[in-house]
């Protein structure tokens, strides 16, 4: 299969589950549509943003099995987590200020300490479970049970508001022609148009929303795979790389727009609650589901070295923007600026991490034949 026509796969994923997620978002919106600022972002709009990330990881496990699966796995989550830390907050900063609407945003300490020191704690536990050469049922449990303290802590943490005091969830969905609406995946337009929005077909955009997002989760893992197998690069360095921001543009997409309508605390709440999401419970599931129906994932000692080495790094770059985070009572443009730069230091680690030049001369060799392809294709 040509290199050009799996990332064109890649491309479509992207697109598909982007626009799949914006039909996930109403719906889960709606469902939690009384929870209070904050708590909302941090729970349903963290799964709704997470669900690519869960469902990724999933087919990875599935699809490869064992250890290759595991490390994609691993890989996803924790590169979307260092995603989600550093370019989601730097993103909303950037549209918020160039867009004209802020100088800078402020958001509640509660939240950044909230979910900081959950993130943290998760983080370490994810080190410490996952640290042997084998992994069962056990470890992916105790990873969902942190995300189910975490999202019990959170919900049962909010204000005691009556209903009616809590803003309802505003639907804006214009109403396209079916053609159109089915072309451009606008699920929202699809399922609801001009009609009220009920938790019977709420649930309904849901499910639909779910599988669509299913099905470009599986093309994702299995473009992966292909260039993985065609360039011989290891599973967890492309995963690391490209599935984290696939699976990432739901998150980004989610934040922006939370913070165009001034909802600051859901921006970055649903950030760091997707990141929590991502290393617990989207890797947790998998991994339980996986070593309960088939056998316990045994590891290689390089397999083990490189995912210690990068859950390690996650949480060193967890706590230094974390340090950011609280430095000071607004984020603005050297915040941003500064979480930027700490992501792309990141990349260049990952991509310099192997024992000799055999990566970089390969990413070389897939950009030549990238633009060579893109040449012929249109002389």
């Amino acid at each position: 299969m040509s290199i050009l026509l799996l990332s064109l796969y890649i491309i479509i994923t992207c697109v598909v589950i982007w626009r799949a997620s914006d039909g996930f978002e109403v719906a889960a919106s709606y469902l939690g549509r009384h929870l209070t600022e904050g708590v909302k972002g941090a729970t349903i709009n963290a799964v709704a943003s997470s669900m690519p990330e869960l469902l990724t990881t999933f087919f990875f496990l599935f699809y490869l099995g064992d250890e290759d699966g595991f490390s994609g796995g691993i890989g996803t989550t924790a590169g979307s987590a260092i995603f989600n830390g550093m370019i989601i907050p730097a993103a909303v900063i950037f549209v918020v200020v160039f867009a004209g609407i802020a100088k800078n945003i402020s958001v509640s300490r509660k939240v950044f300490l909230r979910d900081g020191i959950a993130l943290i704690l998760a983080e370490l536990i994810l080190i410490i479970m996952i640290s042997g050469d084998s992994l069962t049922w056990v470890h992916g449990a105790i990873l969902m049970m942190v995300y189910a303290i975490y999202a019990t802590y959170t919900l049962g943490s909010m204000k005691k508001t009556k209903r009616d005091e809590i803003a309802d969830y505003h639907l804006n969905i214009e109403k396209l022609p079916l053609f159109k609406s089915f072309f451009t995946l606008n699920l929202s337009s699809l399922f609801l148009g001009n009609k009220k929005i009920t938790t019977k077909n709420a649930w309904a955009l849901l499910v639909v929303s779910t599988s669509i997002i299913a099905l470009a989760c599986l093309l994702l893992v299995y473009s992966i795979e292909q260039i993985g197998h065609h360039y011989q690069l290891p599973i967890m360095f492309l995963a690391v790389i490209i599935a984290s921001a696939a699976s990432s543009v739901p998150d980004t997409i989610l934040s922006i727009r939370d913070a165009k309508n001034g909802r600051y605390d859901d921006a970055v709440s649903n950030a760091l609650g997707s990141n929590i999401f991502d290393i617990s419970f989207a890797l947790g599931l998998p991994l339980f589901l996986y070593t309960l129906i088939y056998q316990p994932i045994q590891m290689s000692p390089d397999t083990i070295l490189e995912s210690s080495e990068l859950r390690m790094f996650l949480l060193l770059l967890t706590v230094v923007a974390f340090v950011i985070y609280l430095s000071g009572k607004t984020m603005g443009l050297k915040k941003a600026i500064a979480l930027s730069g700490i992501y792309i230091f990141f990349l260049v680690y990952i991509i310099g991490r192997s024992e000799d030049v055999a990566i970089t001369n390969t990413i070389a060799e897939y950009i030549l034949q990238m633009v060579d392809a893109i040449s012929f294709k249109w002389t």
